[in-house]
């Protein structure tokens, strides 16, 4: 596990480490006078983003752990995971990334690995049952299953196409704005590149890496693919939900997707069935009765308290991404003369559009359930 953590670690950015001790107790003395006192456990930060699909994930795992934790907004909209500060904490410039003392993990599944793998005491609920456990291949297959998705394929498909989806909460203008952003970062990262030779491998990778993959995700075709791919993902989730209504079929009983107990599978699965569900592919995949298993599911995790306190408002993206951007835009350029004055102003503008908009939404939201064709 150790050699894993090590692997999984990211390059260190200058000035940005997570806390100063490592977790050890202090050397004991000689038995003469007052023992050194521990150092304090270090304490868990988060860098993330609140609509990226893998912080989600993370963000679900520390709250159902009931973990502390010490939570920053990369905003990507901003293009804050492109700056020179985080490619040096991350050089694949991507969310989440964890800090936990010495120790700086990337990447969604590590980062769970590791928070499950370290904290496991009597006091912290495990998500992942004990090795040799009958549970432990059924949980490990489900999460390995569900994480293999391409989530970011289906999220840019979606809203390059939004032909493909029914009742999305994309806003409508998102299909124009992510075109021109993709033609912006990548001339972005070309100017980083000369601008930070230290990193300069760095933004050229990624450079390519973005190139690359929007291709596929611009592809119709692949999309068609990809989304008939993930029907006969979920038929599997149906059919082991169906068995675990089976085995335990008194009325009202509702066991997890594994068994009893919330598990990562079910991490996986919460996270995907609501990122799914703002795309505009929830009908389509258990609407109108179609996987009623599934959509009893989904129902059942948005009452759940923690997912509801991490993601209840993550779809609304008016009050997840748009007010937090321009709230984060508002602090870097008011001017310092007039301090809080034009601060206090502005977010009150913003509040004041932010009503207006999602008046406007409802409004047309009503005219599109009697209007929108179902396209599937």
């Amino acid at each position: 596990m150790l050699v894993a953590l090590e692997q999984a670690q990211c390059p260190p950015g200058a000035g940005l480490g997570g806390g100063s001790g490592t977790g050890d107790m202090a050397p004991a003395g000689d038995g003469e006078g007052p023992q050194p006192e521990p150092e304090p456990e270090p304490t868990l930060v988060l860098y993330h983003w609140t609509q990226s699909f893998s912080s989600q994930k993370v963000r679900l795992v520390i709250a159902e752990k009931a973990l502390k934790c010490e939570e920053h907004d990369v905003n990507l909209p901003l293009s804050e995971h492109n700056e020179p500060w985080f490619m040096r904490l991350n050089s694949s410039g991507e969310v989440p990334v964890l800090i936990h003392g010495e120790n700086i993990i990337c990447e969604a599944t590590q980062i769970i690995d590791y928070l499950e793998s370290t904290f496991m005491n009597e006091k912290t609920p495990r998500l992942m049952p004990e090795d040799g456990s009958m549970y432990y291949p059924r949980v490990q297959h489900y999460r390995e299953l569900l994480d293999s998705l391409p989530m970011d394929a289906y999220t840019h498909g979606c809203i390059l196409h939004p032909e493909l989806t029914v009742d999305s909460l994309i806003p409508a203008y998102a299909t124009t704005r992510i075109r021109s952003q993709i033609s912006n970062t990548e001339s972005e990262l070309k100017k980083l590149a000369e601008e930070n030779p230290d990193l300069q491998d760095a933004y050229i990778a990624k450079q390519k890496r973005l190139k690359s993959k929007l291709l596929d995700h611009d592809n119709i075709k692949y999309l068609k693919k990809i989304l008939d791919e993930l029907e006969k993902v979920l038929d599997q989730v149906e059919t082991e939900l169906q068995r675990r209504n089976e085995e335990t079929p008194e009325e009202g009983h509702q066991p997890w997707l594994c068994g009893e107990f919330f598990s990562l599978a079910d991490v996986s699965l919460a996270v995907t069935l609501h990122r799914l569900k703002f795309l505009g592919l929830a009908r389509r995949n258990w609407g109108n009765g179609k996987r009623p298993n599934l959509e009893a599911y989904y129902e059942r995790v948005l009452k759940r308290k923690t997912f509801n306190k991490v993601l209840g408002h993550v779809n609304n993206i008016l009050i997840s991404a748009v007010l937090p951007t321009a709230f984060r835009v508002a602090r870097k350029r008011a001017p310092k003369v007039l301090g809080s004055t034009l601060l206090v102003g502005f977010l009150a503008g913003m509040g004041y559009l932010a009503f207006m908009c999602l008046r406007k939404r409802f409004a047309n939201m009503i005219l599109s359930i009697r209007t929108r064709q179902n396209y599937f």
